[in-house]
């Protein structure tokens, strides 16, 4: 079920600026170097973050308010939270958060479980849910006139996501940092794509952001394959400190839109 989204008036568009937290300076750089690197934010761009009330997406919100009130040129910003219905997820205390902050806040509600029971065939819950997701905020930023959509997956996020491709789909893959959609009418970016998740745990810490934990029921049930490849990284990270430094490297040319590479075998040379 779909409830409308409702616009938020000319006065809680306007920030209060003493609620907003501070990025640190290294995470203040990263970020700034990642923008300008894959060319993400463009004048008069209007951006809508992915807010799943996570320690992520929360932070990418306050990266991306101080980037906007230093930034040469124009750009504005909102959140969207995609509300599943499941029992134990409650994004009222991120309603209240937002409203405080003064930036435009929508929700989006859908009964994600029930459809995928109802018609998932196949496939991971994960994967349907995630692709669900995903229509779910096309939609709305289609609706509601926005042309970018903020997604806060972080260097961590495509690490496991290089070790599911390579070990289980066969390619030399993970997420991009800037691409558009099949339609062409949006752009996503993912500005923390350089960006550590210890970084953002101290910082959603340190600034006492609103987190809301997860309560997906199918990740509760089994561990899933990015769990498992987290706990690997971290493991070979114990023994090798330059891990991550090494795989930012590695990820760097398969972070850009087209870039993708598949490991299969040479065609045979036909015998003379």
């Amino acid at each position: 079920m779909n409830t409308p989204i409702t616009p938020p008036s000319e006065e809680a568009a306007r920030p209060p600026h003493a609620l907003w937290a501070t990025p640190g300076k290294k995470l203040q750089r990263i970020v700034a170097r990642t923008l300008i690197e894959f060319s993400m934010i463009q004048p008069n761009d209007r951006i809508l973050i992915g807010l799943s009330g996570g320690k992520d997406s929360l932070s990418l919100i306050h990266a991306l308010r101080h980037v906007q009130r230093r930034a040469p040129i124009p750009f504005e910003l909102a959140a969207i939270t995609i509300d599943p219905m499941t029992p134990g997820f409650d994004p009222s205390p991120l309603r209240g958060y937002l409203a405080d902050l003064g930036l435009p806040y929508f929700v989006e509600r859908e009964d994600i479980v029930g459809l995928a029971t109802e018609h998932m065939r196949g496939d991971s819950y994960c994967a349907f849910c995630a692709r669900m997701k995903r229509g779910l905020l096309y939609k709305a930023a289609r609706r509601e006139g926005y042309n970018v959509l903020a997604l806060a997956q972080h260097l961590d996020d495509l690490a496991e996501s290089f070790l599911m491709s390579a070990f289980h789909g066969g390619k030399l893959n993970t997420m991009k940092a800037h691409y558009r959609n099949d339609a062409g009418d949006l752009r996503i970016i993912r500005p923390f794509v350089r960006v550590r998740e210890r970084a953002l745990i101290d910082f959603a810490r340190t600034n006492g952001l609103p987190v809301i934990k997860d309560n997906c029921p199918a990740c509760f049930a089994k561990p899933t394959q990015r769990e498992h490849f987290k706990q690997l990284l971290a493991a070979e990270e114990r023994l090798n400190p330059q891990l991550f430094r090494s795989l930012e490297s590695t990820l760097a040319p398969l972070m850009r839109e087209g870039f993708d590479t598949c490991l299969t075998a040479p065609p045979e040379t036909p015998s003379p």
